[in-house]
């Protein structure tokens, strides 16, 4: 087996500022809804659904206290002024490319002003500057679960349509500021995610609605006002600068059925297409049918202005990107059955597949056939932008042996390999929290996604010293060899166990 990876592949790295950055009330800098987020460590850290929710008083709490022990995103591993040294290794490490996040509230700090905050237009200068002068490609997202809470308490988020001309003013001022340095955008980071953990994408506060079915309706609108949004933004980007690629951004959950029973496998295929139905309207310009047909049936009112499908129709995105984390398994039968969780869903267990310490499904080969899927849907570039398995690594000796870190990417990297050979074109790979980071999940710091550890505990105790683990050299070969190595390592394996049976 060979390296199908083309020349241009972009190997990288993939973080959110939210995570990342810290110095959340450094140069202007408004709260977004990231800073509200808090660690709760008599959670259980499998409880992705009270990991992720934050209630009215928990807001309230948030504001009212500067306490960064139990809301760690804002100190997050202090990107903010360790840019610089953190571009330095990613470039030891050979990294082509880093996906980032501009925080909305460096820029307007509370969402609705009409021009931006000079310190944080100039951070980003810098930033920008520095890694294109370490010769790293950026990635950035528009909007990765940082919001201006401003927005979230004043405007309902994005139930209101007065913030789609809010983030639009944004995304042009990102545009034309620095379209000098980047070339490929996202907008919304996971857009699927809306009914996960609505206050995190949306801004919206499930407590404030009086049922379910309105909540629900709330969560549609906020979602259609997104879409309304990425196609203004790609027109903006496309007039500002012709040259800028936009990409939509879902979280990939496939779904397989249990049996060959046909209502298991009708079950799977409901899964895959509403999982499909974010990035359809942002490829096809279009709401799928049956989601019409679901709004109808249980009385859901989607306000739409004058002019809205058009917009839809006209300004679709340059390519398709999206996270991979584990597979799932849909059965009729499933109340009976052992499950596991993961990225806030809930599946069946697969007998056929390891479990990471965070009950996450690891299914390299799920990554080969979501590729070739999704592809055969949309005929347009796809660019895996997170993936990666969160663990609990242990830093003895200043030394960091995380061989299962290995062992995941390199059966995963195999499967895109795979899937290139079959004919997809896939412009890259940006693996998730490259640097060790604070969970969106759980707020923590022990669930490790890195090739580089961050000296920091889930309380913010610790030096915040980086040391490269095993997998930081592992990768640098990787993508000096762009794929190759993958493949040498298998046959000197084999010439090792030839030589020890002889």
């Amino acid at each position: 087996m060979k390296s199908y990876f083309p020349k241009d592949f972009l190997w990288g790295g993939a973080i959110a500022a939210n995570q990342a950055e810290g110095a959340w009330n450094v140069g202007g800098k408004g709260l977004s809804v990231a800073d509200v987020a808090k660690y709760k460590p008599e959670t259980d850290v499998k409880d992705y659904v009270s990991q992720w929710h934050v209630s009215p008083e928990q807001i309230e709490e948030a504001m009212a206290t500067d306490d960064d022990v139990f809301f760690p995103k804002r100190h997050g591993i202090d990107f903010y002024h360790r840019y610089e040294e953190d571009l330095a290794l990613f470039k030891e490490m050979g990294m082509k490319s880093l996906r980032i996040s501009i925080a909305w509230t460096r820029l307007f700090p509370n969402g609705d002003e009409q021009m931006p905050n000079e310190e944080g237009i100039a951070y980003y200068h810098r930033l920008f500057k520095a890694m294109r002068k370490n010769q790293i490609e950026p990635i950035v997202t528009l909007s990765h679960y940082e919001m201006p809470l401003y927005l979230v308490n004043t405007y309902d988020g994005w139930v209101s349509r007065a913030v789609v001309e809010m983030f639009t003013r944004y995304a042009e001022t990102c545009f034309k500021e620095y379209s000098q340095y980047v070339n490929y955008w996202l907008t919304f980071n996971e857009i699927d995610s809306v009914f996960r953990h609505p206050f995190t994408t949306v801004g919206v506060v499930e407590e404030k609605y009086p049922d379910k079915k309105s909540a629900e309706e709330a969560i549609y609108q906020a979602l259609h006002h997104q879409f309304i949004a990425s196609s203004i933004a790609t027109k903006l980007a496309k007039r500002i600068d012709a040259a800028n690629q936009i990409g939509c951004m879902m979280t990939r959950t496939l779904a397989y059925p249990l049996t060959s029973n046909p209502e298991d496998v009708l079950l799977a295929q409901q899964h895959n297409r509403e999982n499909y139905f974010y990035a359809d309207v942002q490829v096809f310009g279009e709401y799928p049918q049956f989601v019409k047909n679901y709004w109808i049936e249980n009385g859901i009112h989607v306000e739409m202005a004058p002019g809205d499908e058009e917009i839809l129709k006209l300004y679709t995105v340059d390519f398709v990107s999206f996270s991979y984390y584990m597979s799932m398994i849909k059965s009729v039968d499933e109340d009976h059955m052992e499950k596991v969780g993961g990225n806030l869903v809930t599946s069946v267990k697969n007998p056929y597949l390891d479990i990471s310490e965070w009950g996450w499904q690891i299914d390299p080969i799920g990554l080969r056939i979501s590729l070739i899927d999704m592809y055969d849907r949309y005929r347009l570039p796809l660019f895996i932008v997170e993936s990666g398995i969160g663990s609990l690594d242990e830093l003895v000796d200043g030394k960091i042996h995380d061989d299962y870190r290995i062992e995941y990417f390199r059966n995963h990297f195999k499967e895109v390999n795979e899937a290139i050979k079959s004919g997809v074109e896939v412009m890259g790979y940006t693996t998730w929290g490259c640097i060790d980071i604070v969970s969106a999940s759980t707020s923590q710091m022990t669930k490790r996604y890195g090739f580089i550890y961050v000296d920091l505990d889930d309380l913010g105790k610790g030096s915040y010293n980086r040391f490269k683990k095993d997998s930081f050299n592992w990768y640098q070969t990787v993508i000096e060899t762009n794929g190759e190595s993958l493949y040498e390592e298998i046959q000197t394996e084999k010439v090792e166990k030839t030589t020890a049976h002889s």
